[in-house]
């Protein structure tokens, strides 16, 4: 008995998803292509820009000018300017642009993991939501600017910020609380959350921290239940150490939020400290990890789901009574 309550411990410490199952075990999925646009683009040259650059129109109709207009700030039409601008930036070692293209190469040589993991995901949402629509992926270079980006109907992966947290040139351009989620493994996750976030957008008209923070719990919910293999930490986008000091201090965490009447406030200042990324979370504790609000909501929308059986995943969604969610919850760590 001993030794089966140390591991059912040491799970909950990991972060392991338990609870309810909510999929099948083999539902059918289409399998995604990730378009590999970033290869595309290191064909051009200065010698040929101009014309390796209409190859990039006439295969990447709708991608190209979206990426010239949002990442480089071109205007798509001003192909003569895009010619000279163009080499510059892909050859670039200043900013270590062409040394990073060249790393991507070969973080990148292989995409099938990603293509399985998102394939699988996507799978799962159609399943909860059948007039899902599953968007295009494309892989491409942005100059350090953005990890996830979003069109009608695409989703393009920045691959140059998923190189590896100890990536040299990260130093140059992020934080060191910001590079935890810099790797290759952490794509299908921030992929599937950002797109769950904009298709499930907040809709309630309270700004209390009550509010978001669950909103966002939910999101982090669905996102672990599409991802059951993996364990919290990685969903949260933190270090095995940063979950385990939560699981450690979730009652003190959880006493001087409500001490503080923290659940209530709308400042901006304490939303920001409670939901932003950063290096802590300031209105706990320095030694407390950034978003932890989000992931105090995640662990009340757990509560939730463990003690109202009946209530779906599409019912959470759709439930935009916060208060409601926090008493059904029970939630007393």
């Amino acid at each position: 008995m001993k030794k089966f309550i140390f591991i059912a411990c040491l799970l909950t410490l990991m972060g392991c998803q338990k609870g309810r199952t909510y999929f099948p075990k083999n539902i059918p999925a289409q399998q995604l292509e990730l378009v590999r646009f970033d290869k595309a683009l290191l064909n051009v040259h200065e010698a040929t820009a101009k014309e390796d650059i209409q190859v990039l129109y006439d295969q990447y109709p709708v991608f190209m000018p979206l990426w010239t207009e949002d990442i480089l700030g071109i205007p798509a039409a001003d192909t003569t300017y895009l010619a000279q601008q163009l080499p510059l930036f892909l050859n670039d070692t200043v900013y270590g642009f062409r040394q990073t293209n060249a790393k991507e190469m070969e973080v990148f040589a292989d995409v099938s993991d990603i293509e399985n993991t998102i394939s699988k995901a996507f799978a799962r949402i159609q399943y909860l939501y059948p007039e899902t629509e599953i968007p295009s992926l494309y892989l491409f270079i942005s100059g350090f600017q953005t990890p996830i980006y979003f069109g009608e109907d695409l989703i393009g992966i920045g691959a140059d910020m998923y190189l590896g947290s100890n990536y040299e040139y990260y130093n140059r351009v992020v934080y060191e609380y910001q590079k935890q989620t810099m790797r290759k493994e952490c794509i299908p996750v921030d992929v599937i959350s950002a797109y769950l976030f904009r298709t499930l957008p907040y809709t309630s008209t309270k700004s209390r921290l009550l509010d978001q923070m669950l909103y966002r719990g939910k999101i982090m919910y669905l996102t672990a239940q599409i991802f059951d293999q993996l364990p919290g930490y990685e969903i949260m986008g933190w270090t095995k150490e940063q979950w385990n000091w939560c699981v450690k201090n979730e009652r003190a965490i959880w006493h001087l939020v409500m001490d503080k009447r923290d659940l209530f406030k709308t400042e901006s200042i304490v939303l920001t400290s409670y939901l932003n990324d950063g290096p802590f979370t300031a209105e706990v504790s320095q030694d407390a990890p950034g978003r932890l609000g989000i992931w105090l909501g995640w662990r009340i929308v757990e509560s939730y789901m463990e003690h109202n059986e009946h209530v779906t995943l599409q019912d959470l969604m759709a439930e935009g009574d916060a208060q409601k969610i926090l008493e059904d919850s029970y939630y007393r760590p």
